[in-house]
């Protein structure tokens, strides 16, 4: 049976699945323009998530590129950055709900639309969150893949480049992980009408290690250590 797998995932879209310690994801932007809200959450436990202050402020960084990882609010890391054609990826900005959304590109439901529905990320998440008995209270910030954010002298956040054609990103991941991911507008998004763009998704389930640019930080070297005691727990 092959390890791989792949699909199309479209714009104002969400998805969730489980990925084993090991694997890897890869993301592509298709046509460009495209906005990958993330959230992750320890399988086993998960009250575990993804915590966007510390993986952040522990790598002193303020954008996330090859060889950041992202951690949960245990100390571990759920996943690193193995490669990044786009270079920058924020985790400052969270996610749109459905009035920013319907003021920004008109209110579209399902029922009336289809698939050309104006979907938010908000709601995306709640829906993919339900799957797994989990709701409003089990939100956290999220990483948009794809979005460069800069912020001014006076503490305004803008977006300068949302995706881009043939763009990816691979994540290599360091525990079983449940990944929650929708394809819809970004919070600061200035587009006049609703993106359109398509996300390439990739699959590698063939085992491998974190690689070693994720491990130069010394914190990501103790992050590290938590995953193998963790993992040592896990299997007594």
């Amino acid at each position: 049976m092959s390890s791989r797998y792949q699909t199309r995932l479209p714009a104002g879209a969400h998805w969730s699945l489980l990925m084993r310690s090991g694997s890897a994801l890869q993301l592509t932007d298709l046509q460009g323009g495209v906005n990958v809200g993330m959230l992750m959450y320890n399988p086993n436990n998960p009250l575990e998530r993804y915590n966007a202050p510390d993986s952040l402020k522990c790598q002193h960084t303020f954008r996330l590129t090859a060889g950041h990882c992202l951690y949960s609010d245990m100390g571990r890391i759920f996943c690193g950055i193995e490669q990044d054609s786009f270079g920058w990826h924020e985790s400052v900005c969270g996610t749109a709900n459905a009035r920013q959304v319907a003021e920004q590109f008109g209110a579209r439901d399902y029922q009336q639309a289809r698939n050309d529905w104006h979907q938010n990320g908000y709601d995306s998440f709640l829906v993919e969150l339900a799957k797994y008995g989990l709701g409003k209270r089990d939100m956290a910030a999220c990483v948009n893949f794809f979005a460069e954010v800069h912020c001014s002298d006076n503490g305004e956040l803008q977006l300068i480049r949302q995706g881009e054609k043939g763009a990816q990103v691979t994540l290599r991941f360091a525990m079983d992980t449940l990944l929650l991911l929708h394809t819809c507008p970004h919070p600061l998004s200035a587009a006049s009408s609703y993106p359109r763009g398509a996300l390439g998704i990739v699959i590698d389930g063939e085992p491998a290690p974190l690689p070693e640019i994720c491990l130069q930080p010394d914190e990501n070297q103790r992050g590290l250590r938590n995953n193998q005691l963790y993992h040592l727990g896990a299997a007594l």
